[in-house]
C-alpha cells in the first residue's frame, strides 16, 4: 500500500486523514467533534444491542466513506492506524498501557490488529508510570524520535495542550513523565468561574499589549500564591481597567508560568505542540530563562509516529 489512514480519536474530537505512506503528504481529511466520549454515550443508548466493537468500526467505516466521497474512489483495504482514546475503557477496545520505559521508536509499544471488513485497523495503546498515564502522546513522541539529539544525559520533551506532558527521555527511551492540568484549568477559570466576565478569548499574542500581560503573568506565577494572583484577573478589570483581551493572556501566563516553575532556568526544553501553543510556551520559556528548541508540528509528529508504528507492526511479521 502506498497510503494509509491516520486517525487521531480523542475524547472530544475526531480526525481522519489519508496520507502517503512514504512522503506523508495529506491527500484528504475530515475533522469534527464526534470524539470518543460522544460515540461511547451514543453506543450506551443502544442498550448494547450490538457489540461495542461493531458499533465503533461501523462508525469508522462511515468516516472513511466520507473521505471516499471527497476523493471519488474506494479506499477499501487501506490500513487505518488508530491512536488516542480509542484504546481506552470507553474506546473501540481497551488495551493495557505500556509500563515505562519504552523505546522512542515505538518498538515495544502495545499494538493490536482489529478485524474490519473494509479497512484493517491497527490500534495503538498508551503508556504509564506508577502514578501517571498517557494515550496519544506516545505516538507523537515516536514521530519525533529521529530529530531528538542522541545523548546520555536526560532530555526533557514538553507537549503542551489540554493536559500538557513533561516527558523525560534518556538513551532513546522514555523513562518518565508528568501530566499537568494547565489547559483544562485555564478553560474552567476562563469560562465557568467568577473570572469569566473579565476575559475574552484572544489568540493573538503578536500585539505588544498581549505579550506584556502574558509575560507579567508568567513572572508573577513565581511569586507568592497562584490562588492569590489568579484573583488578580478580576481586580485587573475592576480596579486597573485592563481590557478583557489582555486579561486573557495574563491568565494564560499565570497558568503556564505555574506549570513551568519547577524547571531550573538552565534546563533545555524540546517543545512539541501546535502553532498557538508553541508561541505561548516559547515566550514563557524565554521570560523565565529556560532554553527551548522547537520540534516539528505536533500533527506532523502524530502522522509520522503512526507511519513508524505501522512499519514496526509489519516488520514484526504479525500482519
Amino acid at each position: 500500500m502506498d497510503t494509509f489512514l491516520s486517525c487521531d480519536w480523542g475524547t472530544s474530537t475526531f480526525r481522519l486523514r489519508l496520507v502517503g505512506a512514504s512522503d506523508l503528504v495529506m491527500q484528504a481529511a475530515i475533522q469534527h467533534q464526534q470524539g470518543i466520549a460522544r460515540v461511547a454515550a451514543d453506543w450506551e443508548q443502544t442498550g448494547a444491542a450490538i457489540s461495542r466493537q461493531v458499533y465503533y468500526t461501523t462508525f469508522l467505516n462511515a468516516q472513511v466513506h466520507v473521505l471516499e466521497q471527497q476523493l471519488g474512489y474506494s479506499l477499501a483495504g487501506v490500513p487505518l492506524v488508530l491512536s488516542g482514546m480509542a484504546s481506552s475503557s470507553i474506546g473501540l477496545m481497551e488495551l493495557p498501557y505500556k509500563t515505562l520505559p519504552f523505546f522512542t521508536n515505538g518498538a515495544d509499544l502495545v499494538l493490536r490488529a482489529i478485524s474490519n471488513d473494509r479497512n484493517p485497523i491497527l490500534l495503538v495503546s498508551g503508556a504509564c508510570t506508577s502514578s501517571d498515564v498517557m494515550r496519544g502522546e506516545e505516538t507523537k513522541i515516536v514521530g519525533v524520535a529521529d530529530v531528538l539529539p542522541v545523548a546520555e544525559q536526560e532530555l526533557l520533551l514538553l507537549l503542551p495542550g489540554t493536559h500538557p506532558k513533561h516527558v523525560q527521555v534518556r538513551g532513546r527511551r522514555v523513562t518518565g513523565f508528568q501530566t499537568f492540568m494547565t489547559g483544562e484549568v485555564f478553560s474552567l477559570l476562563a469560562e465557568q468561574s467568577i473570572l469569566a466576565g473579565s476575559v475574552i478569548r484572544n489568540s493573538d499574542l503578536g500585539s505588544a499589549a498581549s505579550r506584556e500581560y502574558f509575560i507579567r503573568g508568567v513572572h508573577l506565577s513565581r511569586q507568592h500564591s497562584f490562588l492569590h494572583h489568579v484573583f488578580g484577573v478580576r481586580t485587573n478589570q475592576l480596579l486597573k481597567e485592563i481590557q478583557p483581551e489582555q486579561n486573557y493572556h495574563y491568565l494564560s501566563g499565570l497558568l503556564i508560568g505555574e506549570e513551568l516553575k519547577t524547571l531550573p532556568p538552565n534546563q533545555r526544553v524540546y517543545l512539541l505542540g501546535s502553532t498557538t501553543h508553541v508561541q505561548a510556551y516559547v515566550l514563557a520559556c524565554e521570560a523565565l530563562g529556560i532554553r527551548v528548541s522547537v520540534l516539528p508540528d505536533a500533527d506532523q509528529a502524530l502522522v509520522r509516529g503512526q507511519q513508524q508504528l505501522l512499519q514496526n507492526y509489519r516488520a514484526s511479521g504479525a500482519e
